[in-house]
């Protein structure tokens, strides 16, 4: 127990008493917890001997501490008496009050557990059951219901095409565009997410659909659905395709799609395989422009 600086009294005559004392003077208490130990550790000592932690508040020229840190007789058959002489350590850590901003704000408890947002769902459904569809396109043999006001928040493309001059119609005809391609088109614009459509092909028929959806995403100004089909080409770069897929992204304008097919090319294995393969010819006739910077890349790594 710790105690303020009193005279020693017979009962603590065969103890070794410890103390601290403030000598600043301070406007107000210092607030501050002291522990008194022997120095080092000591085989088969017992842990109990000559310990003292306590929280005390120190004002000027006030002493705090133990009377009763170690018995006389404990000391001298300890270990820690070495040469008429042993080491005490004294922890001080000063404690502060918390700051009104230091403090988290308080959480009150949770009443109503809020479901996470449901919106891309809800609309699929309306895409699925086709309920209140006012406009229905024809592509490829197959016909899909669809809203129009959707469609043109989505769109400024599909917007025109729907209240510019079709706005009377109901039925619209999309030409040089694959069934499937427009199906994962409309499953994006209502749900901002490809699942459920090209994500769960195989994984060449991944490559060549996301190939042309991204050519149906350029072609219906949906800038986030052409990003997303540019990351996912740039993870199915190969000595094979590397020139198809060049060649989409320099006619769609996709700078990183075509950083990234360069970047393949970078590696002098991957370009030589490369210009020994019908692609390059490909390219060659599809892209010329391309061509030129090939030529930098190959006078580079040569």
């Amino acid at each position: 127990m710790a105690h303020r600086l009193l005279p020693c009294t017979a009962e603590h005559a065969d103890y070794i008493s410890l103390f601290l004392v403030l000598e600043d003077i301070v406007a107000m208490a210092v607030k501050a917890q002291q522990k008194f130990s022997f120095a080092g550790e000591v085989k088969g000592q017992a842990p109990s001997l000559g310990s003292s932690a306590e929280v005390n508040h120190y004002s000027w020229q006030q002493a705090m501490g133990i009377h009763g840190f170690v018995r006389r007789a404990d000391l001298e058959e300890s270990e820690h008496l070495q040469d008429d002489s042993f080491t005490v350590r004294c922890d001080i850590v000063v404690i502060s009050d918390y700051r009104v901003e230091d403090l988290p704000e308080s959480t009150p408890p949770p009443f109503v557990s809020v479901s996470p947002p449901d919106l891309h769902q809800h609309l699929g459904d309306l895409l699925r059951t086709e309920k209140g569809a006012d406009v229905v396109f024809e592509v490829a043999g197959e016909t899909f219901a669809a809203h129009r006001c959707l469609l043109a928040a989505r769109s400024p493309v599909f917007s025109a095409m729907l209240f510019g001059g079709m706005k009377e119609g109901n039925t619209v005809h999309i030409h040089d565009m694959e069934a499937q391609v427009f199906k994962a088109l409309l499953c994006f614009a209502y749900t901002d997410s490809l699942a459920g459509t090209a994500e769960e092909e195989e994984e060449k028929e991944d490559e060549v659909m996301f190939q042309h959806l991204l050519v149906a995403a350029d072609r219906y100004n949906m800038e986030r659905l052409k990003s997303v089909c540019e990351d996912k080409l740039c993870n199915h770069i190969d000595v094979c395709n590397v020139g198809t897929i060049l060649a989409l992204a320099e006619q769609h304008h996709c700078d990183g799609l075509s950083k990234a097919c360069l970047s393949f090319l970078g590696s002098p294995a991957n370009l030589r395989a490369f210009m020994d393969s019908d692609g390059f010819d490909h390219l060659s006739r599809s892209c010329p422009p391309v061509i030129k910077k090939l030529i930098a890349i190959l006078s580079f790594v040569s």
